[in-house]
């Protein structure tokens, strides 16, 4: 039974793609906690040992050369920063966020080129713009959304990725040229509408369908260079991302794994780049929201 259980583990990572997404969305559930079979491999291990299972031991070496080849490379050192080099941070700040002020300190005291937020409430608006104004200059702002940037910003404007059935008055994406010392990069930044674990399966197809309208929007981007910085509430192993995933590069380096700040399960706050490398991925200390920020680091040689 391990050894069968350990040909099973294998299968379902090496072979995710091919689980069928049409009922309850398994595949994609599948797919946003993928990582953690590499759990479901140390307990089997351990059993194998208490039974002193040759024919279990074997069969485990499957499951723990598929786990590598997916996720080994993210343990392995980053690339040295370059010249040009662009630090961005990504962060869900809450629409319950009781410390804005400190959670725009934290993020500023990380010291990126540009941070990307979302939940931004009216009532919040006004202290991060405060906070951020000393090291932040320039920034944009469309619904609940924005970036704060230490270079020049231009042709800020909403980004419609609003799927149908969501009531007006939904603005979560924003799309603006970040002009650094190293040219002109078209920046998106978009929060894609929650999913949710229920008896039926994952329902993702408002997510789903969001992230379709915003990679036919990077599709169009007349700029070579482009970031992509949101809440997308999905995995880059999750299919309903890709639209997004097959369009541009993700971290190469780090899990960073981001929800919920209190037990992160999953990173579902992304960092993205086309014409550019994304390099490792990481947390930084909690804020008073309910996701953890991440940083990465923007490479363009």
């Amino acid at each position: 039974m391990l050894a069968v259980l350990a040909v099973l583990t294998a299968g379902l990572l090496a072979f995710h793609r091919a689980v069928p997404n049409s009922a309850w969305h398994m595949g994609s559930l599948l797919e946003a906690f993928l990582p953690w079979l590499g759990v479901v491999v140390v307990v089997l291990l351990v059993l194998a040992l208490l039974r002193r299972s040759a024919l279990a031991l074997v069969a485990l070496l499957l499951p723990v050369a598929a786990w590598t080849h997916l996720f080994g490379g993210l343990f392995l050192p980053g690339a040295e920063p370059g010249p040009g080099d662009l630090v961005v941070v990504q962060h869900n700040v809450s629409d319950e966020n009781a410390d804005p002020a400190g959670t725009a300190r934290a993020l500023a005291d990380a010291g990126p080129d540009l941070i990307a937020l979302e939940e931004l409430v009216p009532t919040a608006l006004p202290v991060y713009e405060k906070a951020l104004a000393p090291d932040y200059p320039y920034h944009a702002v469309r619904g609940t959304v924005g970036l704060w940037s230490k270079h020049p910003l231009t042709g800020a404007r909403p980004l419609d990725i609003k799927p149908r059935g969501i009531a007006e008055g939904w603005h979560r994406g924003l799309r603006t040229t970040v002009h650094t010392p190293h040219g002109a990069v078209a920046a998106y930044v978009a929060h894609l509408p929650s999913v949710r674990i229920r008896a039926s399966g994952l329902a993702s197809s408002w997510r789903d369908e969001s992230a379709g309208l915003l990679g036919e929007a990077i599709a169009a981007e007349s700029r070579d260079r482009v970031i992509l910085l949101g809440d997308l509430n999905g995995t880059v192993d999750d299919r309903g991302l890709a639209p997004l995933t097959s369009r541009m590069n993700m971290a190469d380096r780090g899990f960073a794994f981001s929800f919920p700040a209190g037990f992160p399960l999953a990173r579902i706050d992304q960092v993205m780049a086309r014409s550019a490398t994304v390099g490792r991925i990481r947390t930084l200390p909690a804020t008073g929201s309910d996701h953890l920020p991440v940083a990465a680091r923007i490479g363009w040689g």
